[in-house]
């Protein structure tokens, strides 16, 4: 059997766009969280079963139909990529950071994120995962990574709309300026 990559190290740069984020949000993330409320079993449920149809719709995009020029990862739609997904997942590895580090050993309430892009958009970690996705459908150049990326965007703006308004609510003081999600935008 022949992968449709021209080399091995080509496979391993595409594919750890995928690989690297979920082995951090799956073996990682899961030891840094602090208590916190115990999630549905129905929407984790949920949860996997999209993980894993769209981890499978990837994977089997890049190991049996991708072909790609012996000099992809130096064009420019796969460099822009790479920069996008690598600013993203480190937008987002920070604001969960902040959002982990909000509450001191003890505290139950509620405090306004401040810091990063929290400084900007109420959702700056749904910020970053919308970025890392874009970035891995222009790297990849997929319709597959495309549709991903589009419904990364529609799924987390609408919860970052409803934090937005939360927030707005909760906080006298919440800063009127912060937009939702895109820092100067929306």
């Amino acid at each position: 059997m022949t992968l449709p990559w021209r080399t091995w190290s080509e496979w391993k740069q595409i594919t750890s766009f995928t690989v690297f984020p979920a082995l951090l949000r799956c073996l990682i993330y899961p030891f840094l969280m602090r208590g916190g409320k115990p999630m549905p079993l129905l929407a984790c449920t949920m949860a996997i079963m999209f993980c894993t149809c769209n981890g499978y719709l990837q994977s089997r995009y890049l190991s049996h139909c991708a072909v790609y020029a012996d000099d992809w990862v130096t064009d420019p739609r796969f460099l822009i990529g790479f920069g996008l997904w690598l600013t993203g997942m480190l937008i987002n590895i920070h604001s969960d950071h902040i959002l982990r580090n909000l509450r001191k050993p003890g505290d139950t309430g509620y405090k306004i994120p401040r810091g990063g892009l929290f400084e900007y958009v109420t959702a700056a970690n749904y910020f970053g995962e919308i970025m890392e996705w874009c970035g891995y459908a222009l790297a990849s150049w997929s319709v597959q990574g495309a549709a991903f990326a589009f419904f990364t965007f529609c799924f987390l703006s609408g919860r970052a709309k409803e934090h937005h308004e939360w927030y707005l609510r909760k906080f006298e003081e919440y800063p009127k300026f912060r937009k939702i999600i895109i820092p100067f935008l929306f």
